[in-house]
């Protein structure tokens, strides 16, 4: 377990001044070759502080057995949580920036109590008429954003498993989308499948090959 722990720092202090529903949100899927972008959002509970709390980390540097379980945790225990879901179309049609806060808009908005402050790990989403701030590195240093971050993750690898059964070939359980050699064999036997990114290099090579006559 990595020895740098998420606080609830932010939490306190907008708990303490008032604000009662503080949503962390963050993303998971930016940079993969295939698959959508996923966000969540997580509102903790203002008077409990449970066990798990100590256990959550940016999930990128959680064992994949530690997110499920700490997923399962976060899902039953937290006052609300939402999940959104941006496929790789409009993720070519808007880029992955605005894709990234259309996911993140979604996720708020699939939360069951409105939240009165948005913790935000490194964007913010102006579309929202919330307050908010973005925070560099939240997922490391804000305990409801690390815990967004590990229903992001979970959610997506998740459905990196169903892609993977849709469209074999590319290895899309083990690499997620990412560009690994595996998937960068699997995309020049195949070509690009229905989910991959075809804006996103080398994808569009692949594409713009089989244009080509």
């Amino acid at each position: 377990m990595p020895s740098q722990a998420p606080s609830l720092i932010e939490e306190e202090t907008l708990w303490s001044s008032g604000v009662r529903a503080v949503a962390g949100v963050d993303e998971a899927g930016r940079g993969p070759l295939a698959g959508p972008v996923v966000a969540a959002a997580v509102v903790l509970p203002v008077e409990k502080r449970l066990e798990w709390f100590r256990m959550v980390r940016d999930s990128k540097v959680l064992t994949a057995q530690r997110r499920e379980r700490l997923f399962e945790c976060i899902c039953a225990d937290s006052s609300s949580w939402g999940v959104g879901v941006v496929d790789a179309e409009a993720i070519d049609s808007m880029g992955i920036a605005g894709a990234t806060r259309l996911a993140m808009r979604w996720a708020v908005e699939k939360l069951d109590v409105r939240p009165d402050f948005l913790l935000i790990d490194h964007v913010r989403l102006p579309g929202l008429p919330l307050r908010q701030k973005s925070i560099t590195r939240g997922d490391s240093l804000c305990l409801s954003i690390a815990a967004a971050s590990v229903l992001a993750k979970v959610a997506r690898d998740r459905l990196m498993t169903e892609l993977e059964e849709r469209y074999p070939g590319y290895g899309l359980a083990r690499n997620k989308g990412y560009g690994t050699r595996d998937h960068l064999d699997g995309l020049r036997r195949l070509g690009p499948s229905p989910v991959h990114r075809r804006t996103f290099s080398p994808v569009r090579e692949q594409v713009e090959r089989r244009l080509i006559p």
